[in-house]
């Protein structure tokens, strides 16, 4: 019977190759643990925002809203504060969000939604109507979902 030996960098290749594999069984294992009901409790959260910044409702917005929120527009970044003023002042109304899909993922316990959308919105006083991919991110806090990020791409030759 022949002898295998493994040189140095082998090992490490195979130590790091099995580390990966533990990695993505981690990962894989940290997905599962959300279901059908928690996605559609997300997408029905997302819908919500959606109503609340129609109505301009700040007070449930800023329950939603993580204190360290980022949300990213076309013409520059907000932090929570700032996005909740602009809401409140009618800087930016957004008159109707029409979602025309949308889908869930989670990363650990991060929770990622896509919404494809065309959204009526006045800003600076003129109705625009724009395509837009919106990214929302979650992350449960204390029991409830919270916003951490909401970002605005336009979507060209819709």
């Amino acid at each position: 019977m022949k002898k295998v030996v493994l040189n140095s960098s082998r090992k490490v290749s195979i130590l790091i190759l099995g580390l990966l594999m533990m990695g993505v069984h981690c990962l894989y294992a940290q997905a599962e643990k959300y279901d059908e009901s928690t996605k559609q409790e997300l997408i029905n959260l997302s819908k919500q925002k959606w109503q609340w910044m129609a109505e301009r409702n700040v007070d449930s917005l800023d329950a939603l809203f993580h204190q360290e929120a980022i949300f990213v527009h076309m013409g520059g970044a907000m932090n929570k504060e700032q996005e909740l003023k602009t809401i409140k002042s009618g800087g930016i109304h957004y008159k109707y969000a029409e979602i025309k899909e949308t889908s869930v993922r989670f990363v650990g316990n991060t929770a990622i939604i896509l919404d494809r959308i065309r959204l009526t919105a006045v800003v600076g006083g003129n109705e625009v109507v724009n395509p837009f991919m919106v990214t929302e991110v979650y992350v449960p806090i204390d029991g409830k979902w919270k916003l951490g990020s909401l970002s605005f791409t336009r979507l060209l030759g819709e």
